[in-house]
């Protein structure tokens, strides 16, 4: 292949690294498993049930890891339920021979998060959860441990996601705030551009009908199953409670308990850009924001059908009760280069299941997308 140019690589380029060899597939890939930015990550034959979650160390591949944590061996390929409160190790059937200079990072895909499936990439040697180091040439493997909803998956499932980087892609303060003067990469709320734009939770509420407003849904426990490969196939009510808006704009979140929110701000990604949403600083609250990071070129860009969109915000409470309130940052948004402009944005085809979303729960429950609203 030719050289391959600094910033995050399109899906052209992605194809390009699976003709070179860089990227190998344990069998051929399937329609919509390469994103604008990303690759889905298929689930391979064999799984394993840990005693806990593990990083392998840079002295120590995965397989000796399991040696000693795995308590079973899980079959795939016909289909296995991953109970909620425990820890799997899924092998994954893509796998990657990176050279020097291209490096990748990984991420839940938005329906996993939404799902609260706690899912990281783990390597051969690998220190940090959910990175590959360049010059990385090996195997890949998914940690997954479903939080909340036991869930059904198989081979081929696709929870997780990586993207492909090479130098440094990332803009400063100073470059996002340029880009922000030209595009608009957020609109409404208060615009703060600290290590990335400020995004604060919107608890004034969506119009859900009938007169009432909604601010999220709180996950209910002790539910049936989730298939992850099944679209628009689970009642909301078997699952969800929706939140209404307290007038007072207030929301206290209860230890343990899993929320669906969304952000105050409309979010933008310009088509030569990619976008990750991370947590604003551990010291501001007691609790975790969006598992799911990745926002591809076009999400939320007009051209693309995307005007107004919001991020949905996947929040869970940490020890403690604690207080949020409407307009409170809750996460920021880092912008990386593109290496290349994607031919195909997110929004321009049917795979894009989140467009111009307003609050929106995963694709697996029957369509309740509460407009995003003009700001």
């Amino acid at each position: 292949m030719s050289a391959i140019l600094p910033g995050i690589q399109s899906a052209e380029s992605i194809h390009a690294l699976a003709q070179a060899g860089i990227v190998t597939f344990a069998t051929p890939p399937v329609a919509g498993q390469v994103q604008p930015a990303s690759l889905d990550l298929r689930l391979g034959r064999r799984a394993w049930r840990v005693r806990a979650s593990f990083l392998p160390g840079q002295n120590a591949d995965v397989a000796s890891r399991l040696n000693t944590l795995a308590l079973h061996e899980i079959d795939l390929t016909r289909g296995a339920v991953f109970e909620s409160g425990c820890v799997y190790i899924a092998e994954l059937q893509e796998s990657v021979a990176l050279p020097q200079g291209l490096s990748a990072s990984c991420n839940p895909k938005s329906s996993t998060g939404r799902l609260d499936v706690f899912t990281r990439v783990i390597t051969d040697r690998s220190r940090e959860f959910d990175a590959v180091e360049a010059g990385y040439r090996g195997a890949l493997y998914a940690e997954i441990s479903p939080r909340t909803f036991p869930v059904l998956v198989r081979t081929g499932s696709r929870l997780s996601q990586i993207r492909f980087r090479a130098g440094a892609s990332r803009l400063s303060d100073t470059e996002l705030a340029v880009l922000h003067q030209a595009e608009q990469v957020v609109v409404g709320g208060g615009i703060s551009i600290q290590g990335g734009v400020a995004v604060s939770v919107d608890l004034a509420g969506f119009d859900g009908g009938g007169g009432q407003r909604l601010v999220g849904y709180r996950a209910k426990r002790h539910t049936g199953l989730v298939d992850v490969d099944r679209v628009d196939a689970y009642a909301v009510s078997d699952f969800w409670e929706p939140l209404a808006a307290d007038g007072r704009g207030q929301l206290i979140l209860d230890p343990g308990q899993f929320y669906i929110l969304a952000s105050k701000e409309a979010v933008h990604v310009p088509p030569d850009f990619a976008a990750e949403m991370v947590p604003f600083d551990p010291l501001v609250g007691e609790f975790r924001v969006h598992y799911a990071g990745f926002f591809d070129p076009g999400f939320g860009h007009a051209a693309a059908g995307g005007a107004g969109a919001r991020a949905v915000l996947e929040v869970r409470s940490r020890d403690v009760p604690f207080l949020i309130e409407d307009g409170q940052i809750v996460g920021r948004l880092v912008y990386e280069r593109m290496a290349q402009r994607p031919h195909t944005l997110y929004g321009a085809d049917a795979g894009s299941n989140y467009q111009a979303q307003g609050l929106k729960l995963s694709k697996h429950f029957h369509s309740v997308t509460l407009p995003a609203a003009a700001i």
